[in-house]
């Protein structure tokens, strides 16, 4: 499992890092490793290539707000990360759409949930049900079409 924070998740990524090494997962963390300002591009970005070059299963995110790592974590190749602030998501998303980084707020969920969150994160599987399987090839497919191209989406 890579971990990675940025100061606004920092105690937060603890926090969940003492718990997953509580479980026995090997955890790779990216960092930050203080409080001290940095930004969350940087550690969305060892996350998300960590998990992309298979060194890691999936990966935790954790800044602020959750919503900049999100973006961040989500323009690396074959990297799908969600924002989860609720159980449901949590799950729902590694069952339906093979979320394979979990992403969480800092400031927005406490100590508490964020680890009932990583639990059913964990925990979960993808169904691979047909459903999922088609909604994924053509997310897949959108992402293909993009990788390497300097284009920008309009609004």
């Amino acid at each position: 499992m890579a971990i990675g924070a940025d100061h606004a998740g920092f105690k937060l990524k603890e926090s969940v890092k003492a718990a997953l090494l509580e479980l026995k997962h090997a955890v790779f963390d990216v960092g930050t490793n203080n409080s001290n300002p940095v930004d969350y591009p940087d550690f969305a970005e060892a996350v998300g290539l960590a998990v992309r070059d298979g060194k890691v299963e999936r990966g935790i995110l954790v800044c602020g707000s959750g919503v900049g790592a999100s973006v961040a974590a989500n323009k690396v190749p074959g990297v799908r990360a969600g924002l989860c602030h609720d159980h449901y998501s949590a799950h729902q998303g590694v069952e339906h759409d093979d979320m394979n980084v979990l992403v969480m707020g800092g400031r927005v969920i406490g100590e508490t949930v964020a680890l009932e969150l990583v639990r059913a994160f964990l925990d979960s599987k993808y169904s691979g049900d047909q459903r999922h399987e088609r909604r994924l090839g053509k997310v897949k497919a959108i992402e293909g079409r993009f990788v390497g191209s300097s284009r920008r989406a309009t609004p």
